[in-house]
């Protein structure tokens, strides 16, 4: 006897324990919205280094780097909470010479993420922190204080176009919606707004940096399940 395809076999099978759905008629729409606003907020990524024969001068070095960037940091009154480590490393550098390593030297490398709450601070901050001793700016990003009820503003947008979108669908079929049976958000994390931007220090010191933020789009999807008559 000539096999079938599995998958045929299982198409043909009998759905043996599913159970007819006795409840109203129910329709699913999925509704989505964004608002618009002004970015206030900023995080800025500052990295100090510094190399040197040995690991200790290495490590003061870049010390004394750092403590020049965060006094330029508390000189533009941006407080101590504002700013923290990312990462801290010494790494013993090589070069290759002939197949073979050759001790280079160490490098001392500190990254601290900074939190500025005023845009046109941000340009001339970047560019005194690079005068004073960072040797890298990135990791930019753009964000607002009110993210909270921006989120919230576009939550009760979602959930009235998936009510507006239902009500649609069920008068083009000739019925209306009763009520809600089920309504989920479908969450998505969006984080402040990322600028690709990287100063080096001998590109940017002494010159004033222009930052444009844009606006920020803070986005929320629903979906809603409706009962119809």
């Amino acid at each position: 006897m000539r096999r079938l395809p599995l998958l045929l076999l299982l198409a043909a099978a009998p759905l043996a324990h599913a159970e007819p759905w006795t409840g109203p008629p129910v329709l699913v729409t999925t509704g989505t919205a964004e608002v618009r606003a002004t970015p206030d907020r900023e995080l800025v990524r500052l990295t100090t280094e510094a190399r040197d024969k040995s690991a200790k001068a290495a490590q003061q070095q870049e010390a004394q780097a750092m403590t020049a960037v965060r006094k330029t940091l508390a000189d533009a009154h941006i407080p101590d909470e504002a700013v923290r480590t990312l990462s801290y490393d010494l790494q013993l550098e090589f070069d290759f010479v002939q197949g073979k390593q050759i001790p280079r030297g160490y490098v001392a490398r500190h990254v601290v993420e900074v939190r500025v709450d005023e845009l046109p601070q941000l340009g001339d901050l970047i560019s005194k922190a690079v005068e004073s001793g960072a040797a890298a700016v990135s990791g930019i990003q753009f964000d607002v204080k009110a993210r909270d009820d921006l989120e919230r503003q576009a939550l009760r947008k979602a959930v009235e176009d998936a009510r507006a979108r239902a009500e649609a669908a069920a008068a083009g079929a000739g019925t209306s919606v009763t009520g809600v049976i089920r309504l989920e958000e479908q969450r998505q994390f969006e984080g402040p707004r990322p600028m690709l931007a990287r100063a080096m220090a001998a590109e940017a010191a002494s010159v004033a940096t222009p930052i444009a933020a844009g606006e920020i789009e803070i986005k929320a999807t629903v979906s809603l399940t409706s009962a119809l008559k």
